[in-house]
């Protein structure tokens, strides 16, 4: 409830909190406020020296720290105790734009969308899922927590909920208007629930987690035959950005279709810039 209505937080932050969170309440076996009140400032050390050891991976250990320093502001903020045990935890060293974004070919995103079976209302729930993923670049979570509320027909626009609880009006392409319409008209089932897109199987119900949308990826990328190390729905955001990058866009224009509050975070695709890149270049030296 805090991390969600509080902090407005997105789903999947809000669990990788509470993972982190239940990590270390399990190590520490604080199961009530009594315990949370004897917690100091060496222990929290102790557990992120342990944790942050061996096979722990920069992200996962920056997602660690992350979140229980959110715990512990909060314990403080309950009353638990008074120090700041937030401010003990250390910064996970990383460095950023050391990765290419991973992004599905055009070809292959043409692919993965054709091995939909449109003629069944899994086929056509997924095949507009995808449509959202490649031709807007949408999170599967944004995907997942669409509701019917979110479309306006008449003026042919889409809310969508991002980071932050961000609402962000984009376009609704005709293509994806009409694969949402034939999913609605055939595919939805009936439910009171407001989502867009819906289990089909019982218990009738929209989306809790973005898992559903980057599994029908999976399923489609299968079909396609695509053979890549990555089957996440990312990678269709990356390859929306990167398609606009090779058709002259500008980063500035890539980070509005993006929603990205930072510009640096947009700065990530100058990489997979290859013409641009070239001439900067310096030429190799002869021997």
């Amino acid at each position: 409830m805090y991390l969600d209505q509080e902090r407005g937080l997105a789903t999947t932050t809000v669990r990788k909190y509470a993972r982190a969170a239940r990590l270390f309440l399990a190590h520490q076996r604080i199961n009530d406020k009594h315990g949370l009140a004897r917690l100091s400032a060496q222990r929290v050390l102790r557990f992120i020296q342990s944790e942050g050891a061996g096979q722990c991976r920069t992200p996962r250990a920056q997602h660690l720290a992350i979140g229980l320093r959110s715990l512990l502001r909060y314990a403080r903020y309950r009353g638990c105790f008074k120090p700041d045990l937030a401010a003990a935890i250390p910064r996970v060293a990383g460095w950023s734009m050391t990765s290419i974004p991973k992004a599905i070919s055009s070809q292959d995103a043409q692919r993965v969308l054709a091995s939909c079976d449109r003629r069944s209302a899994v086929g056509r729930r997924d095949y507009a899922m995808l449509l959202l993923l490649a031709r807007l670049g949408l999170r599967a979570g944004e995907v997942a927590s669409l509701t019917l509320d979110d479309i306006d027909w008449h003026a042919g626009t889409l809310t969508v909920h991002g980071k932050g609880s961000q609402e962000s009006p984009l376009p609704l392409l005709e293509p994806i208007g009409k694969a949402i319409a034939a999913y609605l008209k055939r595919g939805r089932p009936h439910c009171q629930s407001r989502r867009v897109f819906l289990r089909m199987h019982a218990p009738i119900r929209g989306f809790k987690t973005e898992k559903p949308v980057s599994t029908a990826v999976g399923r489609a990328m299968e079909r396609a035959g695509i053979d890549s190390p990555h089957r996440g729905s990312h990678q269709f955001r990356h390859a929306l950005a990167t398609h606009m990058l090779r058709r002259r866009a500008s980063l500035a224009e890539i980070g509005e279709i993006l929603r990205h509050k930072d510009p640096d975070t947009t700065r990530i695709y100058a990489k997979v810039d290859l013409t641009s890149l070239r001439a900067l270049a310096m030429p190799w030296p002869r021997t």
